[in-house]
Protein backbone atom coordinates (compact mmCIF):
# COMPACT_ATOMS: atom_id res chain seq x y z
CA UNK A 1 0.00 0.00 0.00
CA UNK A 2 1.13 3.58 -1.04
CA UNK A 3 0.85 6.55 1.31
CA UNK A 4 1.55 9.66 0.58
CA UNK A 5 1.27 12.32 3.24
CA UNK A 6 1.29 16.38 1.51
CA UNK A 7 2.62 18.61 3.97
CA UNK A 8 4.12 18.64 7.07
CA UNK A 9 6.69 18.58 9.06
CA UNK A 10 9.23 16.61 6.96
CA UNK A 11 11.33 14.75 9.91
CA UNK A 12 8.26 13.88 11.65
CA UNK A 13 6.57 12.05 8.55
CA UNK A 14 10.12 10.59 7.93
CA UNK A 15 10.07 9.09 11.98
CA UNK A 16 6.13 8.20 11.39
CA UNK A 17 7.31 5.95 8.30
CA UNK A 18 10.02 4.15 10.41
CA UNK A 19 7.34 3.20 12.91
CA UNK A 20 5.40 1.89 10.18
CA UNK A 21 8.17 -0.07 9.00
CA UNK A 22 8.31 -1.79 12.99
CA UNK A 23 4.65 -2.60 12.48
CA UNK A 24 5.72 -5.59 9.44
CA UNK A 25 3.28 -3.66 7.40
CA UNK A 26 3.57 -3.85 3.67
CA UNK A 27 3.13 -0.26 3.42
CA UNK A 28 5.07 2.26 1.83
CA UNK A 29 4.72 5.95 3.40
CA UNK A 30 6.65 8.91 0.89
CA UNK A 31 6.21 12.86 1.84
CA UNK A 32 5.42 15.97 -0.46
CA UNK A 33 5.70 19.21 -0.08
CA UNK A 34 2.94 19.92 -2.04
CA UNK A 35 -0.29 18.62 -3.51
CA UNK A 36 1.63 18.86 -7.64
CA UNK A 37 4.01 16.39 -6.10
CA UNK A 38 1.38 13.71 -5.95
CA UNK A 39 2.29 11.46 -8.71
CA UNK A 40 -0.96 10.55 -10.91
CA UNK A 41 -3.99 8.31 -11.09
CA UNK A 42 -3.37 5.53 -13.09
CA UNK A 43 0.67 5.63 -12.64
CA UNK A 44 2.97 3.08 -10.94
CA UNK A 45 3.63 5.10 -7.95
CA UNK A 46 -0.52 6.54 -7.74
CA UNK A 47 -0.94 6.92 -4.11
CA UNK A 48 -3.73 4.23 -2.47
CA UNK A 49 -3.89 7.10 0.60
CA UNK A 50 -3.29 9.98 0.81
CA UNK A 51 -2.74 12.04 3.98
CA UNK A 52 -3.06 16.03 4.19
CA UNK A 53 -1.64 18.54 6.48
CA UNK A 54 -3.65 21.38 7.49
CA UNK A 55 -1.69 23.95 5.71
CA UNK A 56 0.07 22.82 3.00
CA UNK A 57 2.52 26.13 2.10
CA UNK A 58 0.38 28.64 2.13
CA UNK A 59 -3.20 27.08 1.14
CA UNK A 60 -5.30 25.55 4.26
CA UNK A 61 -5.42 21.79 4.11
CA UNK A 62 -9.03 21.12 3.57
CA UNK A 63 -8.95 23.18 0.10
CA UNK A 64 -5.96 21.20 -1.18
CA UNK A 65 -7.42 17.58 -0.25
CA UNK A 66 -10.68 18.97 -2.45
CA UNK A 67 -8.33 18.90 -5.23
CA UNK A 68 -7.27 15.56 -4.82
CA UNK A 69 -10.18 14.11 -4.17
CA UNK A 70 -10.99 15.05 -7.88
CA UNK A 71 -7.87 13.80 -8.74
CA UNK A 72 -7.79 10.66 -7.17
CA UNK A 73 -11.32 9.29 -6.71
CA UNK A 74 -10.68 5.89 -5.61
CA UNK A 75 -7.88 6.99 -2.95
CA UNK A 76 -8.96 6.93 1.11
CA UNK A 77 -7.94 10.26 2.12
CA UNK A 78 -7.37 11.24 4.94
CA UNK A 79 -7.11 15.25 6.89
CA UNK A 80 -5.09 16.34 9.56
CA UNK A 81 -6.37 18.81 11.87
CA UNK A 82 -4.74 20.95 14.65
CA UNK A 83 -6.48 19.82 18.25
CA UNK A 84 -7.37 23.20 19.11
CA UNK A 85 -8.65 23.63 15.18
CA UNK A 86 -11.98 25.43 14.34
CA UNK A 87 -13.30 23.18 11.64
CA UNK A 88 -16.72 21.85 10.00
CA UNK A 89 -16.39 18.48 10.84
CA UNK A 90 -19.35 17.71 7.69
CA UNK A 91 -17.81 19.67 5.89
CA UNK A 92 -14.26 18.25 6.55
CA UNK A 93 -15.91 14.63 5.59
CA UNK A 94 -17.34 15.13 2.50
CA UNK A 95 -13.84 15.54 1.07
CA UNK A 96 -12.14 12.90 3.86
CA UNK A 97 -12.70 9.56 5.20
CA UNK A 98 -11.06 9.99 8.48
CA UNK A 99 -10.25 13.50 10.06
CA UNK A 100 -6.42 12.81 12.70
CA UNK A 101 -5.06 14.97 14.88
CA UNK A 102 -1.40 16.68 13.51
CA UNK A 103 0.95 15.74 14.13
CA UNK A 104 0.44 12.26 12.80
CA UNK A 105 0.33 9.54 14.85
CA UNK A 106 1.47 6.56 13.30
CA UNK A 107 -0.96 3.72 15.12
CA UNK A 108 -3.73 6.32 14.71
CA UNK A 109 -2.85 6.34 11.06
CA UNK A 110 -2.73 2.30 11.27
CA UNK A 111 -6.37 2.43 12.67
CA UNK A 112 -8.01 4.72 10.58
CA UNK A 113 -6.91 2.95 7.08
CA UNK A 114 -7.61 -0.44 8.11
CA UNK A 115 -11.11 0.33 9.26
CA UNK A 116 -11.82 2.22 6.11
CA UNK A 117 -10.60 -0.66 4.08
CA UNK A 118 -12.36 -3.28 6.03
CA UNK A 119 -15.50 -0.50 5.46
CA UNK A 120 -14.29 -0.40 1.52
CA UNK A 121 -14.31 -4.57 1.81
CA UNK A 122 -17.87 -5.34 3.50
CA UNK A 123 -19.23 -3.01 0.56
CA UNK A 124 -17.72 -4.43 -2.08
CA UNK A 125 -18.76 -8.15 -1.50
CA UNK A 126 -20.32 -9.66 -3.98
CA UNK A 127 -23.45 -10.99 -2.35
CA UNK A 128 -24.33 -7.70 -1.35
CA UNK A 129 -23.75 -6.25 -4.97
CA UNK A 130 -26.36 -9.20 -6.02
CA UNK A 131 -28.90 -8.66 -3.47
CA UNK A 132 -28.79 -4.66 -4.47
CA UNK A 133 -29.96 -5.65 -8.09
CA UNK A 134 -32.53 -7.81 -7.13
CA UNK A 135 -33.82 -5.06 -4.87
CA UNK A 136 -34.34 -3.26 -8.76
CA UNK A 137 -35.13 0.75 -8.21
CA UNK A 138 -33.18 1.63 -4.48
CA UNK A 139 -34.26 4.83 -2.49
CA UNK A 140 -33.78 8.69 -4.04
CA UNK A 141 -31.36 10.70 -2.51
CA UNK A 142 -32.53 12.78 0.32
CA UNK A 143 -32.12 15.76 -2.25
CA UNK A 144 -33.31 18.77 0.42
CA UNK A 145 -31.65 17.27 2.93
CA UNK A 146 -28.62 17.38 0.97
CA UNK A 147 -29.15 20.69 -0.57
CA UNK A 148 -29.85 22.00 2.87
CA UNK A 149 -26.92 20.96 4.65
CA UNK A 150 -25.09 22.38 1.98
CA UNK A 151 -26.63 25.61 2.68
CA UNK A 152 -25.89 25.47 6.29
CA UNK A 153 -22.48 25.17 5.68
CA UNK A 154 -22.64 28.79 3.73
CA UNK A 155 -21.70 31.56 6.32
CA UNK A 156 -23.90 34.00 4.25
CA UNK A 157 -26.96 31.70 4.33
CA UNK A 158 -30.46 33.79 5.88
CA UNK A 159 -33.02 32.48 7.47
CA UNK A 160 -35.36 32.92 4.43
CA UNK A 161 -33.08 31.09 2.21
CA UNK A 162 -33.50 28.00 4.39
CA UNK A 163 -36.99 28.46 4.68
CA UNK A 164 -37.46 28.61 0.81
CA UNK A 165 -35.72 24.96 0.63
CA UNK A 166 -37.94 23.58 3.14
CA UNK A 167 -40.61 24.81 1.90
CA UNK A 168 -40.05 22.73 -1.20
CA UNK A 169 -41.85 20.06 0.43
CA UNK A 170 -45.06 20.76 2.07
CA UNK A 171 -45.19 17.63 4.03
CA UNK A 172 -41.39 18.75 5.43
CA UNK A 173 -42.78 22.21 6.07
CA UNK A 174 -45.99 20.85 8.00
CA UNK A 175 -43.61 18.87 9.69
CA UNK A 176 -41.09 21.77 10.74
CA UNK A 177 -44.09 24.42 11.54
CA UNK A 178 -45.09 21.83 13.96
CA UNK A 179 -42.50 20.90 16.11
CA UNK A 180 -41.08 24.67 15.98
CA UNK A 181 -45.00 24.61 18.06
CA UNK A 182 -44.55 21.76 20.20
CA UNK A 183 -44.02 22.13 23.75
CA UNK A 184 -40.47 21.84 23.79
CA UNK A 185 -39.63 24.76 21.48
CA UNK A 186 -42.63 26.79 21.07
CA UNK A 187 -41.87 28.86 24.67
CA UNK A 188 -45.47 29.79 24.83
CA UNK A 189 -46.16 31.77 21.27
CA UNK A 190 -47.32 30.33 18.05
CA UNK A 191 -45.60 30.49 15.25
CA UNK A 192 -47.19 30.23 11.73
CA UNK A 193 -43.91 31.06 9.26
CA UNK A 194 -41.62 28.65 8.51
CA UNK A 195 -38.38 31.18 8.38
CA UNK A 196 -39.51 31.58 12.40
CA UNK A 197 -39.66 28.19 12.43
CA UNK A 198 -36.24 27.10 11.07
CA UNK A 199 -34.80 30.03 13.51
CA UNK A 200 -36.76 28.25 16.74
CA UNK A 201 -35.84 25.08 15.56
CA UNK A 202 -31.84 25.90 15.07
CA UNK A 203 -30.34 24.18 11.99
CA UNK A 204 -28.80 20.69 13.59
CA UNK A 205 -32.55 20.06 14.41
CA UNK A 206 -33.73 21.13 11.07
CA UNK A 207 -31.47 19.25 9.25
CA UNK A 208 -32.64 16.21 11.54
CA UNK A 209 -35.93 16.58 10.81
CA UNK A 210 -35.61 17.25 6.70
CA UNK A 211 -33.62 14.18 6.52
CA UNK A 212 -36.09 11.91 8.85
CA UNK A 213 -38.88 13.36 6.60
CA UNK A 214 -37.51 12.82 3.37
CA UNK A 215 -35.87 9.07 3.91
CA UNK A 216 -38.47 7.76 5.92
CA UNK A 217 -41.60 8.92 3.71
CA UNK A 218 -42.97 6.45 2.22
CA UNK A 219 -44.72 2.83 3.17
CA UNK A 220 -46.77 1.12 5.91
CA UNK A 221 -43.82 1.72 8.84
CA UNK A 222 -42.29 4.99 7.52
CA UNK A 223 -43.89 6.64 10.88
CA UNK A 224 -42.74 3.68 12.73
CA UNK A 225 -39.58 3.77 11.47
CA UNK A 226 -39.16 7.26 11.85
CA UNK A 227 -40.05 7.57 15.59
CA UNK A 228 -37.61 5.17 16.23
CA UNK A 229 -34.97 6.44 13.99
CA UNK A 230 -35.67 10.07 15.74
CA UNK A 231 -35.13 8.63 19.32
CA UNK A 232 -31.67 6.72 18.63
CA UNK A 233 -30.34 10.13 17.02
CA UNK A 234 -31.50 11.73 19.94
CA UNK A 235 -29.77 9.34 22.01
CA UNK A 236 -26.91 8.65 20.11
CA UNK A 237 -26.09 12.34 19.94
CA UNK A 238 -26.12 12.72 23.68
CA UNK A 239 -23.56 10.08 23.50
CA UNK A 240 -20.68 11.93 22.15
CA UNK A 241 -19.45 15.95 22.49
CA UNK A 242 -18.53 18.37 20.02
CA UNK A 243 -18.45 18.29 16.23
CA UNK A 244 -19.05 14.48 16.91
CA UNK A 245 -22.22 14.62 18.45
CA UNK A 246 -23.49 16.05 15.24
CA UNK A 247 -22.52 13.29 12.99
CA UNK A 248 -23.60 10.34 15.78
CA UNK A 249 -27.41 12.29 15.20
CA UNK A 250 -26.83 11.85 11.86
CA UNK A 251 -25.75 8.00 11.75
CA UNK A 252 -28.54 7.56 14.21
CA UNK A 253 -31.07 8.91 12.18
CA UNK A 254 -30.05 6.35 9.42
CA UNK A 255 -29.13 3.02 11.52
CA UNK A 256 -32.20 1.18 10.16
CA UNK A 257 -32.42 2.60 6.69
CA UNK A 258 -31.89 -0.75 5.17
CA UNK A 259 -35.14 -1.56 6.45
CA UNK A 260 -36.83 0.39 3.97
CA UNK A 261 -35.27 -2.25 1.23
CA UNK A 262 -37.62 -4.76 0.46
CA UNK A 263 -37.08 -7.58 2.61
CA UNK A 264 -37.95 -10.23 -0.35
CA UNK A 265 -34.96 -9.25 -2.45
CA UNK A 266 -32.43 -9.62 0.57
CA UNK A 267 -31.13 -12.56 1.99
CA UNK A 268 -30.42 -11.96 5.46
CA UNK A 269 -28.63 -15.25 6.03
CA UNK A 270 -25.65 -13.78 3.84
CA UNK A 271 -26.41 -10.41 3.66
CA UNK A 272 -27.91 -7.58 6.47
CA UNK A 273 -30.11 -4.84 6.91
CA UNK A 274 -27.17 -3.03 8.79
CA UNK A 275 -24.74 -3.23 5.54
CA UNK A 276 -27.70 -2.96 3.14
CA UNK A 277 -28.24 0.31 4.85
CA UNK A 278 -24.24 1.56 4.65
CA UNK A 279 -24.16 0.72 0.68
CA UNK A 280 -26.97 2.63 0.24
CA UNK A 281 -25.70 5.58 2.14
CA UNK A 282 -22.62 5.42 0.09
CA UNK A 283 -24.53 6.15 -3.08
CA UNK A 284 -25.26 8.77 -1.62
CA UNK A 285 -22.17 10.21 -1.01
CA UNK A 286 -22.84 10.64 2.68
CA UNK A 287 -19.28 10.86 4.80
CA UNK A 288 -17.80 7.30 6.13
CA UNK A 289 -17.62 7.76 9.44
CA UNK A 290 -21.97 8.02 9.16
CA UNK A 291 -21.59 4.92 6.44
CA UNK A 292 -19.24 2.84 8.88
CA UNK A 293 -21.30 3.65 11.50
CA UNK A 294 -24.78 1.95 9.88
CA UNK A 295 -22.51 -1.03 8.37
CA UNK A 296 -21.38 -1.96 11.99
CA UNK A 297 -23.60 -0.39 14.67
CA UNK A 298 -24.68 -4.16 15.28
CA UNK A 299 -20.85 -5.43 15.61
CA UNK A 300 -18.68 -2.32 16.79
CA UNK A 301 -16.22 -4.53 17.55
CA UNK A 302 -15.13 -5.04 14.24
CA UNK A 303 -14.57 -0.92 14.41
CA UNK A 304 -10.92 0.01 15.79
CA UNK A 305 -9.53 2.49 17.40
CA UNK A 306 -12.13 4.05 20.49
CA UNK A 307 -15.24 4.96 21.22
CA UNK A 308 -16.58 7.40 18.72
CA UNK A 309 -19.96 7.30 16.15
CA UNK A 310 -20.49 3.49 15.67
CA UNK A 311 -20.08 2.87 19.33
CA UNK A 312 -22.31 5.77 19.98
CA UNK A 313 -25.35 4.55 17.33
CA UNK A 314 -24.48 0.92 18.33
CA UNK A 315 -25.40 1.45 22.47
CA UNK A 316 -28.29 3.94 20.89
CA UNK A 317 -30.20 1.52 19.10
CA UNK A 318 -29.77 -1.14 21.16
CA UNK A 319 -31.13 0.77 24.15
CA UNK A 320 -34.29 1.79 21.95
CA UNK A 321 -34.70 -1.29 20.65
CA UNK A 322 -34.77 -3.14 24.03
CA UNK A 323 -31.75 -5.31 23.31
CA UNK A 324 -28.70 -4.71 25.79
CA UNK A 325 -25.31 -3.46 24.01
CA UNK A 326 -22.67 -5.72 23.54
CA UNK A 327 -20.32 -5.43 26.89
CA UNK A 328 -17.25 -6.65 25.95
CA UNK A 329 -17.18 -4.33 23.29
CA UNK A 330 -17.96 -1.59 25.66
CA UNK A 331 -15.43 -2.91 28.38
CA UNK A 332 -12.71 -2.76 25.64
CA UNK A 333 -13.55 0.61 24.88
CA UNK A 334 -13.53 1.59 28.55
CA UNK A 335 -17.17 2.90 28.33
CA UNK A 336 -18.79 0.11 30.30
CA UNK A 337 -19.04 2.07 33.75
CA UNK A 338 -21.29 4.21 31.93
CA UNK A 339 -24.03 2.20 30.42
CA UNK A 340 -26.14 2.83 33.81
CA UNK A 341 -26.38 6.54 33.00
CA UNK A 342 -26.96 5.51 29.22
CA UNK A 343 -29.82 3.29 30.18
CA UNK A 344 -31.36 6.01 32.52
CA UNK A 345 -31.27 8.40 29.51
CA UNK A 346 -32.89 6.07 27.19
CA UNK A 347 -35.85 5.46 29.78
CA UNK A 348 -36.19 9.10 30.29
CA UNK A 349 -36.01 9.77 26.24
CA UNK A 350 -39.21 6.73 26.35
CA UNK A 351 -41.04 8.52 29.09
CA UNK A 352 -41.29 12.14 27.35
CA UNK A 353 -42.03 10.87 23.83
Amino acid sequence: MRIVVVGGDVAHIAGVASELAEHDLEWRLDHVSSDADVPAAGSADAPDVIVCASRVGASAGLPVLAGLYRRHPDAMRILLVAPDGDHDLFDALTNSHRILNEPLDSLALIDAVESVAELRTLLDDPALKSAIERVGTLPAAPRQYLALTTLLRDPDSTAAKIAEVVSQDPTVAARVLRLSNSAYYSGGREITDLRSAVTRLGHNTLRQLVLASEVFSAGPEADELRERALRISQLAGKLLAGPSADLATTAGLLAEVGLLLPRTAIDPSTTSYSTTGAYLLGLWGLPAPIVEAVAFHDRPSRVRGSFWVTGAVHVAAALVNGREPDEAYLRSVGQYDRLPRWREMARASTATD
